[in-house]
């Protein structure tokens, strides 16, 4: 088949899945509106449903706006029932406010509610460093930590320079050396799932190294070059960079942790949002990109390239659960994602490519998402994910949300 054919036929194709994403977005949202709290599996101030609600709002399909309406003020109502912890993830308050945010392009009345919160968490910053060097992920991570809370500040609405210098500067004050001592872990021995990463500096985007770089991107994005972050910048992708190996499928990539000898020759399979090379290779580039740093930037569009030229959904999506195969955290939700930033912004053809491929993918498995909806309306790890990513990239809904996915 000639290439033009075959790219009227992808395009037709497309076209096709972003109107079955538009229509289950709507079932999914009028579904988990009308059970019993609104809610599945997610906590209460996950920001999914609204940010998946802000997503299908005026897009003309059928019954969008009202079954929009509806799930954002059942959400609104049990929001801030969470845990109550600052951070963005796990039911924290950081979340409730990008849900505010997003929901308020909704329901217009939220964005009151969200100002109140988000003065909230402007006066909670850190005041300063520990006297301690070694952290835990709330002290510094994007999943519950301060690097989330600067992005959370981010999502849908353009944030005054005071109500993120706070959380720059301690970020900032966390990368004063090159080897990132103050970023190294502790606590975590003997701990059932994370008992590798004691003693270790983390990589990933969720709660590594390459979240604190996308804050402070963020934040050089809009205060302008600061030379305190952008020194903290050059140290902390350094680091990124020098953590970086080559592995068995010729992808150039990321462990979960800094190396501590030798590179591994195996291939790495966890490629996704969270760890490996889509987020870091991402982090690299966005940080580059806002400081004028052309070799870097370069650098790490080749990094991402090795990866969408090799990308395997046989061996690089796994696990038990359809959060790990379809998801924004695992999943190729957020490998899409990431191919979406990097063909929008740097117009990378492999990214391009790659982006048509997961969103084939992911088309082909909409009952799959549709299921997973019946159990978890999540961004991370539920149904919102796979169609918040699918509605933007494919359907061009607005890209306000994607702070609080490190991207933009």
């Amino acid at each position: 088949m000639p290439r033009s054919a075959r790219s009227a036929q992808s395009v037709e194709s497309h076209e096709h899945i972003g109107t079955a994403v538009t229509a289950l977005a709507v079932r999914l949202l009028d579904a988990w509106a009308v059970r019993p709290g609104g809610s599945t599996a997610e906590p209460p101030s996950d920001p999914g449903v609204p940010i998946l609600a802000a997503s299908v709002h005026g897009t003309g399909a059928p019954g969008a706006d009202e079954s929009a309406a509806r799930a954002v003020a059942v959400w609104a109502r049990a929001a801030g029932r969470g845990p109550g912890h600052r951070g963005l993830y796990d039911g924290g308050l950081a979340g409730t406010l990008v849900g505010l945010r997003l929901g308020a392009r909704v329901q217009p009345r939220l964005h009151a509610a969200a100002d109140r919160l988000r003065d909230h968490l402007v006066r909670s910053a850190p005041a300063g460093l520990r006297s301690r060097e070694q952290l835990t992920f709330p002290d510094y991570d994007l999943m519950v930590g301060p690097s989330g809370i600067l992005l959370a500040l981010c999502a849908g609405t353009r944030p005054a320079p005071r109500e993120i210098q706070p959380f720059a500067g301690y970020l900032a004050a966390l990368c004063d050396a090159d080897d990132l001592p103050r970023l190294r872990t502790m606590g975590y021995a003997g701990h059932p799932h994370l008992d590798w990463l004691d003693g270790r500096i983390n990589t990933g985007l969720g709660h590594g190294v390459a979240g604190v770089v996308v804050a402070l991107t963020a934040a050089v994005r809009r205060l302008g070059p600061d030379p305190g972050l952008q020194r903290a910048l050059r140290h902390a992708t350094g680091w990124l960079i020098r953590q970086s190996f080559v592995d068995g499928r010729a992808i150039r990539t990321w462990d979960g942790a800094g190396l501590d000898g030798p590179p591994p020759a195996a291939p790495r399979a966890r490629q996704a949002w969270c760890y490996g090379t889509p987020g870091v290779s991402w982090a690299l580039w966005n940080a580059a990109d806002a400081t004028g740093d052309t070799d870097t930037a370069t650098w790490a569009a080749a990094a991402f390239t090795t990866l969408a030229e090799r990308y395997d959904e046989g061996f690089h999506l796994f696990g038990d659960r359809p959060s790990d195969l379809l998801g924004l955290c695992h999943g190729a939700a957020g490998a899409l994602a990431v191919a979406d930033a990097f063909d929008r912004h740097a117009a990378l053809p492999a990214a391009a490519d790659l982006k048509a491929r997961l969103i084939t993918h992911l088309g082909a498995r909409l009952p799959a998402v549709e299921a997973l909806g019946t159990e978890c309306m999540g961004l991370l790890g539920g149904a919102a994910g796979p169609l918040c990513a699918l509605l933007t990239s494919l359907q061009g809904a607005s890209r306000a949300w994607l702070p609080c996915l490190a991207l933009r």
